[in-house]
């Protein structure tokens, strides 16, 4: 799948849903650097994408860059609230009431 879609953005093509796929695809696979570049690109083209705003957090934070994981969770909530996406909108709060707990584990 991943091949497919990399063919796929070297004939030119480049839209949310493809970046949200390598994306996720990536991470599945443990590599959080190029899931978190396809992500941070999938943002881009469309800031509204609650998901892409929580798989980017997590990708992050497997890459080991907890101020980032946190910025996106918390833009990330802005978009969930934006258009109703109450499941997003939870995962993303408990994904960051987890790093407040291990940050303040780590003090």
């Amino acid at each position: 799948m991943l091949e497919s879609l990399e063919k796929m953005l070297a004939k030119g093509v480049d839209n949310p849903l493809l970046r949200f796929g390598l994306g996720k695809g990536y991470l599945d696979l443990g590599d959080h650097a190029k899931a978190a570049g396809h992500l941070q690109r999938c943002v881009v083209l469309d800031p509204r994408y609650s998901a892409a705003w929580k798989l980017l957090g997590k990708a992050q934070q497997g890459a080991g860059d907890l101020a980032a994981a946190r910025l996106a969770w918390e833009q990330g909530l802005e978009a969930a609230r934006g258009h109703g996406d109450k499941q997003a909108e939870k995962e993303m709060t408990v994904f960051l009431k987890k790093l407040e707990k291990a940050a303040l584990k780590d003090q």
